[in-house]
């Protein structure tokens, strides 16, 4: 044979084998897709409800004006520190202080004048003890036929004037101390409007906002006008974070409850606190947004501790643990599939039959087929199970859900693969599929991990 025909030969060869290997690799690659496996164990979890709001100080007051006027005197800035009942800023108080010197007039005119009308009583007793005293003796007389009947009549006349006059002087004195009592009232409320030029502060804290300016003009507030908010003063001792929590997570938040909070204007630092207020009703929003936004409830975390340097209205975000397993049997979010089964009168799965050969259903019951009596369909939630070389569908029944797990609480065991990605396969994936490792993982030992090991799916 010449050196061609033996290259002829060898290529040839190489070609068979290279078809052989071709063919073998291609009857492998229809065996399935590369899925990922992982046992399942025990884990801590957590299950956390984040929601985002605003820093707040547990005692915030807006100061307003109760009186309307000129501000003749400012003594603080944004960020000073005051004191309960300090001195914060002046009204100009003339008109009042004239409003308060009249009602101090009228009260001693109405003094003076019941001092006169009680001096007017004691004359008119004396009066109607002389005209008591002379009606007797007029009596006395008649008895004895020394007097006339008219002198009598007339004795009898001037004791009922006199006596009608004290009772009206009587009457006179208590219209003029009910009269003293309202000027008294009048002056009072004259004190109290002359003292609301002063504001002081109302509780110890930090000026966290003024919003007037000397010289300017205060406006007092009406039924459907706002009055003008001066100055607000914030008690930064006790700080809170007021986020707003989604309806649906809302049934799982309770007082007492631990919380994570970060706050965006201070990114490197983490604070604890507690759940110490849940709203009972939604947070209102504005009419034309209300169709758009989702429903949310106002729930307060109060912070452990002073924070150096927080202001209120910093955007924040609490993470409020609602429940918490240790070593509980636990599987990963990303193998939970709901796939619709057949169950039979005692609500097992029936499992269909398959073709020996391909793995595949020998028959599938189209969803609008009738089904044998006592057999119904439902959709389950589950995991598929690598059980000797076949993907199985098992059902689970989950508990509290943690950042990448659940909690098992029926259905698994630890020790069990459940196939957990890549997300297209676990997607298609049907109960009896074929599985088997991937021969490149299986040679790394990933499975004795039970954590991302590769095997492939018919």
């Amino acid at each position: 044979m010449t050196t061609r025909g033996k290259v002829l030969v060898g290529v040839g060869v190489v070609l068979v084998a290279a078809a052989v290997v071709a063919a073998n690799l291609y009857y492998k690659k229809a065996d399935g897709k590369i899925v990922a496996v992982e046992g399942i164990k025990k884990r801590d979890l957590e299950s956390v409800v984040s929601a985002s709001g605003k820093i707040q100080a547990k005692t915030q007051v807006n100061v307003s004006a109760d009186t309307m006027g000129r501000v003749t005197e400012l003594a603080v800035m944004e960020g000073d520190i005051v004191k309960r009942g300090q001195f914060l800023m002046q009204i100009d108080p003339r008109n009042l202080q004239s409003n308060f010197a009249r009602g101090e007039a009228g009260v001693a005119a109405a003094e003076a004048t019941l001092n006169q009308l009680r001096n007017s009583i004691d004359l008119a007793k004396e009066n109607l003890k002389l005209a008591q005293d002379n009606l007797t003796r007029q009596k006395n007389l008649w008895s004895d036929q020394l007097t006339t009947r008219e002198a009598l009549q007339r004795a009898e006349s001037e004791f009922a004037v006199r006596q009608r006059e004290v009772a009206d002087r009587e009457g006179q004195v208590r219209t003029q101390e009910a009269r003293i009592r309202q000027e008294r009232a009048s002056l009072s409320s004259a004190r109290y409007d002359l003292s609301k030029v002063r504001i002081e502060s109302p509780i110890d804290g930090i000026v966290t906002r003024r919003n007037i300016e000397q010289g300017e003009t205060v406006v007092v507030g009406t039924m459907n006008n706002a009055g003008t908010v001066l100055l607000t003063v914030a008690d930064m001792s006790v700080i809170e974070a007021e986020v707003e929590v989604d309806e649906t997570d809302i049934p799982y938040v309770k007082i007492g409850q631990v919380a994570k909070i970060t706050i965006d204007a201070m990114p490197d630092k983490e604070f604890t606190g507690k759940v110490t207020e849940i709203g009972n009703s939604p947070i209102q929003v504005a009419a034309a947004a209300a169709g758009q936004q989702a429903t949310n409830f106002k729930v307060v975390v109060t912070i452990d501790g002073t924070i150096d340097g927080v202001r209120p209205g910093f955007t924040c975000t609490a993470a409020i643990t609602t429940d918490t397993r240790t070593q509980s049997t636990a599987v990963p979010i990303a193998a939970m599939v709901v796939r619709e089964m057949i169950l039979d009168d005692k609500g097992e799965i029936i499992r269909q039959k398959r073709d020996e050969k391909t793995g595949r259903p020998a028959t599938t019951p189209s969803p609008t087929d009738d089904l044998p009596a006592g057999q119904t369909r439902k959709e389950l939630e589950g995991v598929f199970l690598m059980k000797d070389g076949a993907a199985v569908f098992t059902p689970v029944k989950t508990g509290i859900a943690g950042e990448r797990f659940f909690e098992v609480v029926t259905g698994l065991k630890e020790g069990d693969e459940v196939i957990t990605g890549p997300f297209n396969s676990v997607r298609d994936l049907k109960d009896g599929d074929k599985v088997r490792l991937d021969p490149a993982a299986a040679k790394g030992g990933e499975k004795s991990s039970g954590s991302g090991v590769s095997v492939r799916v018919s």
